[in-house]
């Protein structure tokens, strides 16, 4: 039996590299996703294929686990870790279609990680929960990254508009964003361990420094949690407070010179905020334009990629 399951891939709001931390961070399921197809082989080993990124592995599930800290970064890993997770070694035919860029900070991985797992539990008809898929999918993350915050796979799992608190809760919030998100990004993608990895280092270098300002993207976060909650909310606030958010990031020595003339190209195209989403080192950057899409998407797509998202109610999800 052919099971084909899919996930949504994510924006960060707010909060990225604090989240690793402790911190609240902000993110939403974007209408972009990762499809996994799954059904019995036909060989001796399984098949992982994918035409979207022009590649066929073969691989025997019955040996001896992956040394993930010593194989090369690939969106594949996600796949064979969840697969270690659930399935029973047996030949599989799987085939990945991607509508997310890969390495761009858009939760490539996170989207890969939960529709397979959410594919294998179904073919071995075991039953598991929503908050037990998501905690499952931080696991497989964190097998294949070594740090990792659970913010990506619980928005690829739930779907919607999700505030994760400091004490790692995971709060679903009210709010519709239609028509006013653009995401650029450019041709070089960053690496999410490496990226996470630089940062710890600088703060290991520079607690008393890095440390407030750790603590003061947790508090944007927190303060776009009230604002979303207003009736009447402002939305130049919304926009200034990711402006806010990326002059942080960029203090942390994650941003870099395409992901800056993206970013001050589409405000001066009309984006009331823009900043980096994802782990940065190249990657997206997510702008908030409500009435000026057409402008910041014309503006950005001379000299980058740049495509309009909109929030993805629907999580992972069985076809």
């Amino acid at each position: 039996m052919e099971i084909m399951a899919s996930a949504p891939g994510k924006v960060i709001l707010f909060g990225e590299h604090a989240v690793v931390y402790g911190q609240p961070a902000m993110a939403f399921a974007v209408n972009k996703r990762a499809f996994i197809n799954l059904k019995p082989g036909s060989g001796e080993k399984s098949i992982i294929k994918s035409s979207d990124l022009n590649l066929a592995i073969s691989i025997d599930l019955n040996e001896e686990k992956k040394d993930f800290k010593r194989e090369k970064k690939s969106i594949i890993n996600y796949i064979i870790a969840a697969l270690y997770e659930v399935h029973d070694g047996s030949p599989l035919d799987i085939q990945l279609h991607l509508e997310i860029p890969v390495g761009a900070g858009l939760g490539s991985s996170a989207a890969v990680t939960v529709a397979t797992l959410a594919a294998a539990y179904q073919h071995h008809h075991k039953k598991i929960s929503t908050p037990q898929l998501a905690k499952k999918a931080h696991e497989v993350e964190l097998t294949v990254q070594g740090r990792a915050s659970s913010l990506d796979t619980a928005v690829s799992t739930y779907g919607g508009l999700i505030y994760l608190n400091e004490h790692g809760e995971i709060i679903p919030l009210n709010f519709n964003l239609p028509n006013s998100m653009v995401i650029g990004y450019t041709s070089y993608r960053g690496n999410t361990a490496v990226m996470v990895g630089s940062v710890r280092e600088k703060r290991d270098r520079f607690p008393e420094i890095m440390d407030p300002i750790i603590s003061s993207i947790g508090r944007i976060a927190s303060q776009a949690r009230k604002l979303i909650a207003e009736d009447d909310m402002d939305l130049n606030y919304l926009g200034e407070l990711m402006n806010i958010n990326h002059g942080l990031l960029d203090s942390m020595g994650v941003n870099t010179k395409e992901i800056s003339n993206m970013i001050f190209n589409a405000r001066r195209s009309g984006a009331i905020g823009a900043k980096i989403t994802g782990a940065g080192g190249g990657g997206s950057i997510i702008a908030f334009c409500p009435g000026k899409i057409d402008e910041v998407l014309r503006v950005l797509q001379k000299t980058d990629y740049a495509l309009q998202v909109d929030l993805s109610r629907t999580g992972v999800k069985i076809h």
